[in-house]
């Protein structure tokens, strides 16, 4: 069971991360991490809906039929967002103006579907809900550090307008990292999200090229300290 939550785990935040190796949900992710409170925002939204429709298509597998799984996963999908929603137009309404239809968009994540379908329906509830999770973090990270590049590159600051999210407690959290600085309008266009998305996706390729390297060369290197030396002839 550790090893099976581990690899869960390494899977959903590097290994097999939605955003970054599956490529899925893409349009949201692009569309709204102009700053960290959209990304925000809405990587809280798709990490409960995630997390939540992995537990309950668990919960019902035994139950639904083969013929109309898609459906129903669909289904319950769907209501998770319209929680979703409610909450946010609950308690953060003018983040969710900002955010706008990619809230309800939600129930069209292939990510979310696709988990639910690939893993969610052949496994307990326990490990289902510890993919729902961790899959939904990763996918939130990316948000997050995409919408950080874009707003520090586009505006010059960090963390502006929490308060849409937060509350009033978060209105003094504005980080100006440069002052007076008369913005990067590129970062901020549709454009600059490619960019930075690319950027993000190429530092992980890296990474994890050279992470590969090593471990390669450690596996070369203990073989080789490992080499069994025959002896031959009588000992007397």
């Amino acid at each position: 069971m550790i090893n099976t939550s581990q690899k869960i785990i390494m899977n959903g935040l590097w290994h097999n991360n939605p955003a970054l190796v599956q490529l899925l949900g893409l349009c949201p992710l692009l569309a709204v991490t102009s700053s960290v409170v959209n990304a925000l925002g809405l990587g809280l939204a798709t990490l409960m809906v995630m997390m939540g429709s992995n537990i309950l298509v668990s919960l019902a597998r035994h139950y639904v039929p083969e013929d109309v799984r898609l459906p129903a996963f669909v289904m319950i999908i769907a209501a998770l967002v319209t929680v979703a929603e409610l909450l946010m137009k609950a308690f953060a309404y003018e983040l969710y103006q900002i955010l706008g239809i990619f809230i309800p968009l939600i129930v069209t994540n292939c990510a979310i579907l696709g988990r639910a379908d690939a893993f969610a329906r052949k496994q307990p509830v326990s490990l289902a809900a510890l993919d729902g999770l961790m899959m939904g973090l990763g996918f939130s990270l990316v948000l997050i550090l995409l919408g950080a590049m874009r707003e520090l590159l586009g505006q010059g600051t960090l963390l502006a307008n929490m308060n849409l999210l937060l509350g009033p407690m978060a209105t003094e959290w504005t980080w100006v990292v440069v002052d007076d600085y008369s913005g990067f309008l590129f970062a901020i266009l549709p454009p600059g999200a490619f960019v930075g998305m690319g950027l993000i996706i190429a530092a992980k390729n890296l990474l994890d090229q050279i992470l590969g390297s090593r471990k390669l060369d450690t596996s070369r290197g203990k073989t080789a300290a490992s080499k069994r030396v025959r002896v031959t002839g009588n000992i007397t």
